[in-house]
């Protein structure tokens, strides 16, 4: 039985879920982000004993890994790594972004537009500065995660081909400057399933991060267009 706790302090709302063979049975949410160091042990504590699991009875631990705030990956991969390390079980780390990413494909559109191709999930950062990538529907990666700086020919070249659905913290600032008929944008409604689903192939798959090297992502460096 494969119960995986999962931690994600990445952005503004940190999230914790807990999941049985990949599907999300219990969540908890936080959307006060400088609280996230405080809220999140009494948060794990009390949605294990609502559930009726045990800590002892996990598996591994699942957290994002990064890009998104540096003080919310470090609480959220100093929390994964103690716990891995108390129970002694597995630590999986997955990309804020594909996390992101994975939860809009999954999601139903209400849009009348023309269904996307590829999908950017982008994470507010400061001014007009965001971290980003591009994926097609099978989560490969059209554009690498970056730390950019938003102009007006930002994600042109991906645009001028594909149509694109925009989302995330970072994507206000993007839309107030983007004018190209291929951009749409929509809310990622819950990224916990996707992260579930996620996490539990790389648990079959035992594609684990050993927990002496295990970092958060941050991209620190900003750049007009990726390289």
């Amino acid at each position: 039985m494969s119960l995986i706790l999962h931690i994600d302090t990445a952005t503004e709302t940190a999230g914790i879920y807990l999941a049985l063979e990949g599907v999300m049975i219990a969540a908890a949410v936080n959307q006060q982000q400088h609280d996230h160091a405080k809220w999140i042990h009494p948060a794990i504590e009390l949605l294990m004993k609502e559930s009726g699991f045990g800590l002892p009875g996990l598996k591994a631990i699942a957290v994002t890994a990064g890009p998104g705030s540096y003080t919310g990956l470090r609480v959220g991969m100093a929390t994964a790594k103690g716990l891995c390390y108390a129970l002694s079980i597995p630590l999986i780390t997955e990309s804020t972004l594909k996390v992101m990413a994975a939860a809009v494909i999954r999601q139903p559109s209400n849009s009348s537009t023309p269904p996307p191709t590829l999908y950017c999930p982008i994470i507010d950062a400061r001014r007009m500065e965001v971290f980003a990538a591009v994926y097609n529907e099978q989560l490969d990666e059209r554009m690498t995660p970056c730390a950019l700086i938003l102009s007006e020919n930002s994600f042109k070249q991906e645009l001028d081909s594909s149509v694109i659905s925009f989302f995330g913290s970072g994507a206000g600032k993007w839309q107030s400057i983007c004018h190209h008929p291929n951009a749409s944008f929509v809310e990622v409604v819950s990224a916990g399933p996707a992260f579930a689903s996620l996490s539990y192939s790389r648990y079959e798959e035992n594609l684990f991060t050993p927990l002496a090297y295990a970092e958060p992502v941050y991209l620190k460096e900003f750049y007009t267009h990726p390289k």
